[in-house]
């Protein structure tokens, strides 16, 4: 296998892929109980949920294999300018390949274009890779969460100024 990678946005056939790696990610990180995302719905029709106006997802593909996502849409109970960073998860096979960081600028460029002003994000204690991303990528840690994703055992958040 090649380091060679390519992000796209996501297609309809990509839907199981993608519910299939957040289903493998997230327990990975002990992300599996009640108020994590991998119970909201949209884990199983990720395409159609992120067709909305200011939504976008992209899949991750090495070798013609969906490896990885990530995301923006608005911030759910949100301020208007806020989106929030969503469903960005990755297999072991696209970690360490700089898959993280190229998403990253796909997804702010997207929240940019959308005309954000902000971006949220909420994660969990031991995510330390994806907080260390999140870190050189700008983002600032918050004492609370914004918005109301329902993912009440998230206890970690952080804001980006666009």
């Amino acid at each position: 296998m090649s380091d060679a990678f390519q992000i796209r946005p996501i297609r309809f056939e990509d839907n199981a892929a993608m519910a299939a790696i957040i289903r493998h990610v997230m327990p990975e990180f002990g992300a599996d109980g009640p108020g994590f995302a991998i119970h909201d719905a949209e884990v199983d029709r990720m395409c159609e949920a992120y067709d909305q106006p200011r939504g976008a997802y992209f899949v991750v593909e090495r070798d013609g294999k969906i490896i990885g996502g990530g995301g923006v849409a608005p911030l759910e109970n949100g301020e208007p300018d806020v989106c929030e960073l969503r469903k960005m998860y990755f297999m072991p096979a696209a970690r360490g390949i700089g898959a993280g960081t190229a998403m990253m600028q796909y997804c702010l460029d997207a929240a940019r274009s959308f005309n954000f002003r902000r971006c949220y994000l909420e994660t969990l204690t031991g995510m330390d890779a994806a907080q260390a991303l999140y870190a050189r990528s700008g983002f600032k840690p918050l004492s609370a969460p914004m918005g109301g994703t329902g993912h009440f055992s998230c206890d970690r958040f952080f804001i980006l100024e666009l």
